[in-house]
């Protein structure tokens, strides 16, 4: 018998690929066998999620992109199936979270959270689609938050737009079924990144997040990185428009 032809290359774009989160969902990505586009601003971040992927054999390329500029993303997505080969997986992961109260949230800081949060998972979702529909496959998974089910202080801008996250994977999710491209939804709950700084004492954060949950851990940040790697997978092949808290069930609902 003669053995199987390998597979061609695919590409998997994941934005914020600097932070903790997006790493993390980088390296599981690679390992399952994508080429990575490690995406996002802040070159010293990046070097260091494309020093990773180096160590584990896994290709990449870095592309260092303002996310407030939409247009600036399907160059992007182009550069990256270039370098890597055709694109099956987008994540839309990069996002901005200033902490305001609701009142005195001026009104360019709001739409500057939408720029990167709102308007970047839109431009990113139809640059993917434009790509993966003519070829009848492919997977688009947007990283919303648990916040949208109860809203947080001081987060009204950021707690919108991952309500919008939601919104956009449903009704693109409808659009692009037929066309054999498929988009979900993760809501991570409270995983170790840099987002913690914004509530003071680690410790005592910990405490608060472990006492909502009903699993008495904090969560890693390759378990979240896992159900990507499921939502983009063929495990979950007929699943679309879904929205999956990863919580460790801090939010049942």
């Amino acid at each position: 018998m003669s053995p199987a032809a390998p597979s061609a290359p695919r590409s998997a774009f994941v934005t914020g690929a600097g932070g903790a989160l997006g790493r993390a969902i980088a390296l599981r990505l690679g390992q399952d066998g994508f080429g990575i586009a490690v995406v996002g601003r802040g070159r010293a971040t990046l070097d260091e999620t494309a020093a990773l992927l180096d160590a584990h054999g896994i290709p990449h390329v870095v592309i260092e992109l303002d996310l407030r500029d939409a247009a600036a993303i399907e160059t992007a997505v182009s550069a990256a199936e270039r370098e890597l080969g055709p694109l099956g997986a987008m994540v839309n992961n990069a996002a901005i979270y200033p902490a305001t109260p609701f009142l005195e949230i001026p009104l360019e800081e709001y739409e500057d959270v939408v720029r990167v949060n709102q308007t970047a998972y839109f431009a990113g979702t139809q640059a993917a689609a434009r790509r993966m529909a003519p070829r009848g496959s492919g997977a688009i998974v947007n990283i919303g938050s648990i916040t949208f089910h109860g809203g947080w202080e001081n987060l009204v801008s950021y707690v919108s737009t991952k309500g919008a996250a939601v919104g956009l994977t449903r009704a693109a999710a409808r659009e692009l079924g037929p066309a054999g491209v498929r988009v979900n939804c993760v809501e991570p709950g409270a995983f170790p990144t840099k987002a913690e700084e914004i509530n003071g004492d680690p410790e005592a954060y910990d405490a608060q997040v472990v006492s909502r949950q009903s699993i008495k851990r904090r969560g890693r940040n390759e378990e979240l990185a896992a159900v990507v790697s499921f939502l983009v997978g063929e495990d979950s092949s007929f699943m679309t428009g879904q929205t999956l808290n990863v919580d460790g069930g801090w939010v049942m609902a």
